[in-house]
């Protein structure tokens, strides 16, 4: 049975410990607002990206001077699995559950006899998938010195997708990230980004281009690529913070309880040891 000196470090420890909880909640409080808008911001114009993109496609569909990100080369035996978690920890099962999508993707295409790579975005995916696949890596990008995610840093992930794709290393890219929905709620998604897929869209306006769709396409397709990667690092940044402040609550949470029992715990042993001495000071006198 711990003394009385070690429950009642085992207190002040708990305490420190839920001190620092706290700060980490509030500090992920605050930069989720931050984090929340930015990821919001940029979604309508992601959508009208890739509604805009979308009606070209439709246009050019399948056709000979359809551009490769659009129409692929005619294979989808190498397969680029671009895994986006975050830099550090203490978040939950944020990065936890980007991962287990990635893995499952995986193992569902090495069964299927294809050629896998991974490129992996952020410190925690590599560090989850490196010991079991490790020989599918193929780049790593590292995030850790970015203090605010900006659309240049999307734009480098992109021109190296890109440049992968274009030197033929890869056939079909796809993006896996966990895409905020509330502070309790992300969601694992898995984005293929190359060759381009659109849900069917709407019918909207028919309009004449100039120059014509597959040279606009040529031109479109990159920066919607980047645009993509963009709005993945930014609802990566929004659900991080949001599973960070949900996991530090539960943390401080729990240590209140902690020490709420080890208080309870260090009372009923305090009060033994006072009673156990009261008992031999009374025997004492009794024997006199």
């Amino acid at each position: 049975m711990p003394s009385l000196k070690d429950l009642k470090n085992r207190i002040a420890t708990v305490k420190n410990t839920r001190k620092i909880t706290k700060a980490m909640q509030m500090v992920a409080a605050a930069k989720l607002r931050r984090a929340q808008d930015a990821a919001v911001a940029a979604r309508p114009y992601a959508e009208r990206m890739t509604a805009v993109v979308a009606g070209l496609a439709a246009s050019v569909g399948k056709s000979d001077g359809a551009p490769k990100l659009l129409a692929g080369n005619g294979s989808d035996k190498v397969q680029l699995v671009v895994v986006m978690t975050s830099e550090r920890g203490l978040c939950g099962g944020f990065n936890s559950t980007i991962v287990r999508l990635a893995r499952a993707r995986v193992l569902e295409l090495v069964a299927a006899g294809k050629t896998v790579k991974i490129l992996t975005v952020g410190k925690k995916g590599r560090d989850q998938l490196k010991r079991d696949y490790g020989q599918y890596f193929v780049g790593h990008i590292d995030l850790t010195e970015v203090k605010r995610i900006g659309y240049v840093n999307a734009r480098d992930i992109a021109r190296d997708i890109l440049a992968r794709y274009e030197h033929g290393e890869c056939d079909v890219v796809t993006l896996f990230y966990n895409r905020f929905q509330s502070v309790i709620s992300q969601i694992p998604t898995a984005l293929q980004v190359i060759p381009a897929k659109f849900e069917a869209a709407a019918a909207s306006a028919v309009y004449d281009y100039e120059p014509d769709e597959g040279a606009i396409l040529a031109d479109l397709l990159p920066r919607a690529v980047a645009t993509q990667v963009f709005t993945a690092l930014l609802e990566n940044g929004a659900s991080e913070q949001g599973a960070r402040m949900s996991a530090m609550d539960n943390a401080t949470r729990n240590a209140g309880d902690m020490i709420n029992k080890l208080t309870i715990k260090y009372n009923r042993s305090r009060q033994a040891a006072i009673t156990k001495e009261l008992i031999e000071i009374i025997s004492g006198a009794e024997a006199l």
